[in-house]
């Protein structure tokens, strides 16, 4: 008997099968929407069908991301994604990983491969990104003359600085002949010495967004000098512009505020600076003052005037010293003078003769001392007081001694 399978397992065979179908796991399906509902879960059940068949199809919430719009019966669209079994159910179905709507399907298609080759070119490189002046002053725009975009950017700008300088260049930004006319309006723009450069418009379909997904457009943004802002459609818009762009804006509007600096905030960073500055300037100059000053000090402490004047009061403090020394030591030789002198005084023969004695000399007014120096008859002089007396030695005694 041949071999018997169970129906899980047929299932699972034919999902194998599927699954290694290249073809079926990345496929683009046309239909129109039916039965379509929205599970509490955040899944997508629908039906795609055309006139000759259907075929079941869900999109889990994970990819609900990339949906910029809701299903709704009746809608022809074209829907990425893999076909496999669903094997409890036993039937295939398709797992959708985006859906546009049918008239897209086409544009998009030549978006995927225009953003491939240009991203192979190296065209949305980080490397050749063009910082964004922090102080733009002149600022090029290039969208239509009329529209929201011109003037939520004039009215941003006005808003945060009415000084900077706007410069437009209005230009198609749909339908035939846009994208040349985008790329004149860039190459005008990049050669007026512009600090920045807006590229966008407002919000719209694919086939509105169209001329910025052009490659003539890419290149002459990626061949400007002047750093490019994109800001095509709305945020969740892409071009292939917003990646070859320096910087891509969700909006217009949002474009202005990356552009235009605001004024008022800049005065007030200059202000607080001002005043950091000058807090900073009077604090080194305290600490140059107090270092000023005791370099000063050092200065005359070690001054050759300084230095003469200290010599000098040292000097007069030595001759007052000098002085007393000298004055103590003339002092002390006067006291002992006057003690000699005293002592003299009264050792003097003077001293004695005025108290009634008498110096006396021989003949040759030698002083005698002893009677042995005269003789009879010799004469002798005998100084007093107030005179001289001659007189002659008439005998002479000698005591004798015992």
């Amino acid at each position: 008997m041949a071999s018997v399978y169970s129906v899980g397992q047929v299932n699972a065979y034919i999902k194998n099968m599927f699954n290694a179908d290249f073809a079926l796991n990345n496929i683009y399906i046309k239909g129109e929407i039916s039965n379509c509902k929205y599970h509490t879960s955040g899944h997508i059940y629908f039906t795609l069908k055309d006139s000759t068949g259907v075929i079941s199809a869900v999109m889990f919430a994970g990819n609900r991301k990339g949906l910029k719009f809701k299903l709704e019966e009746g809608q022809k669209v074209i829907a990425l994604g893999s076909v496999s079994v669903y094997e409890r159910d036993g039937k295939y179905q398709l797992y959708a990983k985006q859906i546009i709507l049918e008239g897209t399907g086409l544009l998009y298609q030549r978006f995927e491969q225009l953003k491939t080759q240009l991203e192979e070119m190296g065209l949305f490189d980080k490397m050749y990104k063009k910082p964004i002046p922090k102080y733009a002053t002149k600022v090029g725009i290039c969208t239509a003359s009329t529209g929201a975009a011109i003037q939520d950017i004039i009215n941003i700008s006005k808003r945060r600085n009415p000084f900077v300088q706007l410069y437009l260049y209005p230009c198609l930004v749909q339908g035939q002949g846009a994208a040349v006319d985008i790329v004149n309006a860039i190459r005008c723009l990049d050669s007026m010495d512009l600090d920045v450069i807006i590229v966008g418009r407002g919000g719209g379909s694919i086939e509105d967004l169209w001329a910025f997904n052009e490659e003539i457009v890419a290149k002459a943004i990626f061949d400007c000098d002047t750093p490019v802002i994109s800001a095509v459609g709305h945020e969740t818009d892409f071009t292939i512009a917003d990646f070859v762009a320096d910087m891509r804006a969700p909006t217009p509007s949002a474009a202005a505020e990356l552009a235009v600096f605001d004024y008022s905030e800049f005065m007030e960073k200059q202000l607080n600076y001002s005043r950091l500055l000058f807090s900073s300037i009077d604090n080194k100059l305290k600490i140059y003052r107090k270092s000023l000053k005791s370099y000063e000090t050092s200065v005359n402490l070690f001054s050759p005037v300084n230095q003469l004047q200290s010599r000098r009061q040292y000097s007069d403090e030595l001759m007052t010293k000098l002085s007393k020394e000298l004055n103590d030591v003339l002092n002390d030789r006067k006291h002992k003078l006057q003690i000699y002198a005293e002592r003299l005084n009264g050792m003097s023969p003077l001293n004695k003769i005025s108290k009634g004695f008498a110096y006396v000399t021989d003949g040759n007014k030698k002083p005698l001392t002893s009677v042995s120096q005269v003789k009879a008859d010799d004469e002798m002089s005998l100084i007093i007081k107030d005179g001289t007396i001659k007189a002659k030695v008439v005998e002479v005694f000698q005591e004798s001694k015992e």
